[in-house]
């Protein structure tokens, strides 16, 4: 980082889990400044709609929670249709000014979807139900794919054990955790 860089907000890892009839949603709590820890508790995973769609975000915190509010919103306008909703949301945040400025991304689930949404206007739906995003998040999600196959290993356990390799090796990664389930196990 050059002195004439500004200290950049770092950290978040977020992986989305799905197997069997479950889904899982987890989020490390840690916010970093530059290289000093801010915060260790963040709230970066929650619930949305009614209930029925966990979403968790990666990037500058006032950005997801605008995204959030945008996607709640949608989510009233299409109920019970997370794609259509994302899509929708995509759009306006490829296309409105304002929008195409926030630095975030998102996954979010429900009963039988799991999506990325990013500023790019990319609504993506992983093949193998598992899904990491953030400054973790591909160790998160290289350790859920080892350990996906493995019988016994009910998606919680999966995206904590995950979520604990990636704080492993990530310095922008905690392991205060939040985790959202949908479904019976």
């Amino acid at each position: 980082m050059s002195e004439n860089d500004p200290i950049k907000w770092r950290g978040t890892t977020i992986i989305s889990v799905r197997k069997g009839n479950q889904v899982v949603v987890a989020g490390d709590g840690q916010v970093s400044l530059g290289p000093t820890v801010i915060k260790t508790s963040a709230r970066k995973v929650r619930r949305l709609g009614r209930g029925d769609v966990i979403a968790g975000f990666a990037g500058a915190t006032a950005d997801a929670f605008t995204l959030f509010e945008r996607l709640e919103a949608k989510l009233e306008t299409h109920p019970g249709q997370l794609t259509r909703a994302c899509v929708e949301l995509a759009k306006d945040w490829r296309t409105d000014r304002y929008l195409r400025r926030l630095e975030a991304m998102m996954i979010v689930a429900d009963a039988t979807t799991t999506l990325i949404l990013t500023g790019n206007g990319d609504v993506l739906e992983p093949e193998d139900g598992l899904a990491g995003i953030g400054s973790g998040g591909h160790f998160a999600l290289s350790a859920a794919k080892a350990l996906h196959d493995i019988d016994g290993l009910d998606p919680e356990t999966i995206a904590r054990k995950a979520m604990k390799i990636a704080a492993e090796v990530c310095v922008y990664t905690n392991e205060n955790l939040v985790v959202e389930t949908l479904g019976d196990a």
